[in-house]
């Protein structure tokens, strides 16, 4: 598969980690996304593709795309045999200004783009990127769209304030410390996270410290569960199991089994750092 990413100018670079291009046939026909702590937008230039939200969710057809906010628990993506993308990995509170409605209203929900910028504007702009020549002007002409967009968000400089140091940390941190430094009030907090993430700051730390937690596991070496569970600052091992199993569905010996079958069938493929195959 081909993929292109790069960081957009600011003031989009403080809601987003990097804009996308994807294209080509998938590893797997689907895959499972364990919970990262961020939020996606996919504009679709292919056939169709499916998601699932979460084991209690149908799954559902997506045409134009879909925008995910940040996921309290794995989802399945059912790709086509080849597929065609342009899209946007914000950071967790990113996603906000770009949305009519609180994100809290979309959390393990997935909903198409045609539902959050309606479908004229949606349609134009998948057809302006059919047409660009090349990755990096389709790039550029999401940026755009996404400059054009950007507008006031209140709240914006609490909730972004507050998850950057969840992000420095890993998750490690007191939400309550957070709270007084900023003077405000648990409720206060806590409502204006879910309108903008969509989650509230302790589920937001959680799943920091498990993402960084994930990406210290070296998959062709052996894992010391008890020494990588304390290292994180899990109480204990069983803890650990515990939250492994909310946020992918797998047991730590199960996670790293299906780890290793995507290393040994597709070594060194563009998606081999964290979706997992789902068949």
């Amino acid at each position: 598969m081909e993929y292109v990413s790069r960081v957009p100018r600011s003031p989009l670079d403080g809601l987003i980690d990097d804009l996308y291009y994807l294209e080509g046939s998938p590893p797997y026909a689907r895959l499972t996304l364990p919970p990262a702590p961020g939020a996606l937008l996919i504009v679709n230039l292919g056939a169709p593709f499916h998601v699932r939200g979460g084991a209690d969710t149908e799954t559902a057809e997506f045409a134009d795309g879909c925008v995910v906010t940040t996921p309290t628990r794995a989802w399945d993506f059912g790709y086509p045999l080849r597929t065609r993308s342009v899209g946007v990995h914000f950071k967790s509170w990113g996603l906000a200004p770009f949305l009519p409605m609180p994100a809290a209203e979309l959390c393990d929900r997935p909903v198409t783009v045609e539902q959050v910028w309606g479908r004229p504007a949606t349609a134009e702009l998948q057809d302006r990127l059919a047409t660009a020549d090349e990755p990096y002007e389709m790039l550029a002409l999401l940026e755009d769209e996404l400059m054009r967009r950007l507008g006031e968000t209140p709240g914006m400089g609490l909730v972004r304030h507050t998850s950057s140091v969840i992000a420095a940390t890993s998750g490690a941190v007191a939400i309550g410390d957070l709270r007084v430094a900023a003077g405000v009030s648990s409720t206060q907090l806590t409502l204006r996270f879910k309108e903008l993430v969509g989650v509230t700051p302790k589920r937001l730390a959680r799943a920091h410290r498990f993402a960084a937690t994930m990406l210290t596991i070296d998959p062709a070496e052996p894992v010391d569960w008890g020494d990588l569970a304390a290292r994180a600052g899990y109480f204990d091992q069983a803890h650990f199991g515990h939250e492994f199993r909310e946020f992918t569905g797998l047991t730590p010996t199960q996670y790293l089994e299906v780890r290793r079958r995507f290393l040994r069938e597709h070594p060194g493929h563009t998606l081999d750092s964290w979706p997992l195959p789902a068949d």
